[in-house]
């Protein structure tokens, strides 16, 4: 697929090769780095309270700025909220280190038009069906996009309501120092409880370079193991699926099923069993009055699009 010419080239813009090769430094080689070096320092030093903590914070922030904000919220506007808590998921979604708003943005609305098709920035079936290609197309969908893709998503041709909300370009603006912060403010932290220079460098190992890389690819796996595995209970024109234990680490996006099967919906697991704590979080800001005009699931249209009996569940959990 990556070969063939993208059928809406106007809504892209191309790639320098500095800023590929910038991606492929910042998005595929350090985040496997880190997670090699994770493994040679716990295996002879293991792994802190502190740091741990520090860590799973920060990992939660992420992942509810992603899902929620990112993703929910700015992309599908699956619900409207207070403008405090809308900069406040918009910033938690940048200090999972993907980008600023707008062009995380952009990229998801271009793969949901094309999605599993020529001009989907990074299905797991760009290279065919045999074996080698899906492992090529899995590599691809996870990180390999960063630098093989050529062309970017245009945010004015796919996210103008983000290029016009002052909010959000003050954001992307600030997108360097939201970046520094998400290394530096763990770090402080860690020195700051250990009142030591050995805690600001663990720290900032732990909580900053090994959270980011675990972000970095517990939820680039919707893009890559949620359109290979898992099952299809409801009837999409792509592959997408759900896969029960990617949903648990993605706090309910890895439900990915039903999300492709409509994506303006604020909850994502709408069968039994199917937690989707982004859901419940949603629920949470629409009862203190801080969320509304929230999209919730339509039971109509889950019968219309099941293709396997469904057993909705009547609250996010």
């Amino acid at each position: 697929m990556s070969d063939t010419p993208e059928p809406d080239a106007a809504g892209t813009l191309p790639v320098s090769p500095g800023r590929r090769h910038a991606y492929l430094l910042a998005l595929v080689v350090l985040p496997f780095a880190a997670l090699g070096a994770a493994v040679c320092v716990a295996w002879g030093r293991g792994l802190g309270l502190r740091d741990l903590v520090l860590a799973l914070v920060l990992y939660t922030v992420n992942i509810f700025g992603i899902s929620v904000g990112y993703h929910r919220l700015l992309t599908h506007r699956s619900f409207r909220c207070v403008r405090p808590v809308r900069v406040a998921l918009a910033v938690a979604g940048g200090l999972a280190l993907q980008g600023p708003a707008s062009l995380w943005v952009a990229e998801h609305r271009r793969h949901h038009k094309y999605s599993d098709r020529p001009g989907d920035p990074h299905s797991p079936w760009a290279y065919g069906e045999s074996g080698l290609g899906l492992l090529r197309g899995l590599l691809h969908a996870q990180v390999g996009w960063f630098y093989t893709e050529r062309r970017r998503s245009d945010r004015a041709r796919w996210a103008p309501d983000l290029l016009a909300d002052p909010d959000i370009r003050r954001l992307d603006a600030a997108y360097p120092l939201i970046a520094a912060a998400s290394f530096l403010l763990p770090a402080v932290l860690g020195g700051a409880l250990s009142q030591s220079w050995a805690g600001f460098w663990s720290a900032l190992f732990w909580a900053g370079l090994v959270r980011y890389a675990v972000v970095h690819h517990v939820t680039w796996s919707v893009n890559s193991l949620a359109h290979c595995f898992g099952d299809r209970p409801f009837t999409t024109r792509d592959r997408s699926t759900n896969l029960r234990w990617v949903a648990l680490i993605t706090f309910g996006e890895g439900w990915h099923n039903w999300h492709h099967a409509d994506p303006t919906c604020a909850r994502h697991g709408v069968l039994k069993g199917h937690h989707d704590p982004s859901a419940a979080l949603i629920r949470a800001l629409e009862r203190l009055g801080w969320a509304h005009d929230v999209r919730w699931p339509d039971p109509a249209r889950l019968a219309r699009l099941t293709s396997a009996p469904a057993r909705p569940s009547p609250e996010p959990t």
